[in-house]
């Protein structure tokens, strides 16, 4: 059987394993021919495909990015970009199509799936939104150099008796703000599930500044927004292909906790550097095992669904149940946040 294999979306650590167990699992277990396309979903419409073989994954496993390469591309979203789609898997006589990719991604692959195509879907993002299962690959990896960069910035901000805000990813969700929190100690976490009030932070700050603490820190996700009817107005600043601009809910933080309460507050935007370097062991192993379980899904002809972790298994689940949700912190998890304020 010919296999289509393609990362797609933002890059994250534990995209090379998964690549790599598809291919050593395809390859040596059923005997099938994987072939890469480059660039996700782009790669298919413009039909840069490379064969994948054992010698193209050799030592890739602690290696972060993807060796396929990756872009934010929609092919549904873009005119006559099925069309492409479907003519390069013919010509390429692709049979299935395994898709690692978060949210965007995935909703594509749908798409593709009810023309037709054979497809397995696997998750990956550190924002770890994807529905439907417990972990995305690359969420591991992030939640730990956001968690040693709050670590960080407590000598420092003791040290300057400031307050220092740590902005992280997150748009939708904000597993990584609330989890790296949590884990790094921070006295307040803003995530886009719950809207904050401004004036509850300054009436918080001044007391703990008064009462016990010369410094405080602030985990911000990107998508985090004000409260409709505080005092702060803003709206999320997004680029010119709808992302989110980095550093901007971050600075705008930085000068109202200023002007409130006179605190000197700086601000550090982890942005990519929680995308970049060596996947942690969890991502490396969950990379694998979905790697292994879509092959395993397409050489048992199931298709048309996504690998899920649930507990402690790998499981499959309807591609169209994923499709255009999103997986949000639950209220328990930011409960336990403001707890440890």
């Amino acid at each position: 059987m010919r296999v289509g294999l393609l990362t797609g979306g933002g890059d994250v650590p534990g995209l090379n394993a998964a690549i790599r167990a598809v291919v050593k699992h395809g390859e040596g277990q059923y005997g099938h021919s994987i072939i890469g396309f480059r660039n996700g979903w782009k790669g298919v419409v413009d039909g840069l495909s490379i064969p994948l073989t054992r010698s193209h994954i050799r030592n890739v496993l602690p290696v972060g990015g993807t060796l396929l390469g990756t872009a934010r591309f929609h092919p549904h979203r873009n005119g006559g970009g099925m069309d492409a789609v479907l003519a390069t898997l013919e010509a390429e006589r692709i049979e299935a199509l395994i898709c690692i990719g978060g949210d965007g991604t995935l909703h594509a692959a749908s798409k593709i799936a009810e023309a037709g195509v054979k497809i397995v879907g696997v998750p990956k993002t550190i924002d770890n939104d994807v529905w439907a299962t417990d972990r995305s690959i690359g969420f591991d990896t992030a939640v730990n150099i956001a968690t040693e960069a709050v670590d960080r910035i407590h000598t420092t901000a003791e040290s300057h008796n400031r307050v220092m805000i740590v902005e992280v990813m997150g748009r939708d969700a904000g597993w990584i703000a609330t989890t790296a929190g949590i884990a790094g100690g921070a006295e307040i976490v803003l995530a886009p599930e719950a809207p904050f009030d401004i004036d509850k932070i300054e009436r918080f700050l001044k007391h703990r500044h008064r009462a016990h603490a010369s410094f405080s820190i602030i985990v911000v996700a990107e998508g985090a927004v004000p409260a409709e009817g505080t005092s702060m107005s803003y709206e999320t600043q997004v680029g010119k292909f709808g992302e989110i601009v980095a550093g901007a809910i971050g600075e705008r933080l930085k000068v109202e906790i200023e002007q409130r309460t006179g605190f000197d507050t700086r601000v550090t935007v982890l942005g990519h550097v929680q995308r970049g370097g060596t996947p942690s062991p969890t991502d490396r192993i969950l990379g694998s095992r979905f790697g292994v379980a879509a092959i395993d899904a397409i050489s048992q002809g199931k298709t048309d669904v996504m690998t899920a972790l649930h507990g402690e298994c790998v499981e499959l689940v309807p591609l169209s149940e994923v499709a255009g949700k999103v997986k949000r912190v639950p209220d328990e998890l930011l409960a336990v946040a403001r707890a440890l304020a």
